[in-house]
């Protein structure tokens, strides 16, 4: 049975090739405009950091660096499971498609329950830019200035923040797809769905990946910690 016939072609494409690569064209459009929008905030946090290297590199050691591998093992699992459930759509292999996107929301949501963790840390530390942030001399030492090292706290925020809002949205997508399997409407031919909603998540990942020496290795860690 055609594409068309089975409702999978939509009726402004001539065919369902044309269909999947609008698809893909889309999304990498809509993928490029992200780029040049976490571009300019990364080239900001660069050009501070070889003004204030000293004061970046304070603030960087007081992240926990050991969520932050914990994050990353769990993001480039996530990124391996939402392949596993492209291959398993186009396999014809339903079951195997959505335990691998339940798996894939799961770590996502693990990732956030992790970040919670560490941000309450931070909070409870005093390390939030603002009048109640920690500005002791015995914390930072005499070479630092707290008021630039709240600068680099602020980016880190900002920066993190806007990963996690990703991160929601992707999560947000995976168990659309999770539910929409269910109900028997992603087949074989509708793999590109998944395909599309992976390249968002493979996007999402990525940043983490550039956000995870910028911020958590740009300071020296003597401990690791909850």
């Amino acid at each position: 049975m055609s594409a068309e016939a089975t409702g999978v072609l939509a009726h402004h494409f001539d065919n369902i090739e044309q269909q999947r690569s609008a698809g893909r064209l889309g999304m990498w459009m809509f993928l490029v405009t992200e780029l040049l929008f976490f571009g300019g905030i990364f080239s900001a946090y660069a050009a501070y950091r070889i003004w204030y290297p000293a004061d970046f590199e304070a603030g960087s050691s007081q992240l926990n660096v050991l969520i932050a591998t914990i994050n990353s093992f769990l993001l480039l699992t996530s990124s391996l499971t939402i392949t596993l459930a492209i291959y398993a759509v186009r396999q014809g292999r339903r079951q195997a498609m959505l335990t691998n996107l339940l798996l894939t929301a799961a770590l996502g949501i693990g990732f956030l329950a992790f970040k919670a963790v560490e941000y309450s840390e931070d909070f409870a530390e005093n390390l939030v830019p603002g009048p109640s942030f920690n500005t002791s001399p015995e914390l930072w030492g005499e070479n630092v200035n707290p008021y630039r090292v709240q600068l680099f706290f602020l980016f880190y925020y900002c920066m993190t923040v806007i990963h996690v809002i990703h991160l929601a949205v992707g999560i947000g997508l995976v168990l659309w797809l999770y539910f929409r399997a269910r109900s028997g409407w992603i087949t074989p031919e509708r793999f590109h769905v998944v395909e599309v909603t992976s390249l968002y998540w493979h996007f999402v990942d990525l940043m983490w990946l550039f956000l995870l020496p910028l911020l958590y290795l740009a300071g020296t860690h003597t401990h690791l910690h909850f």
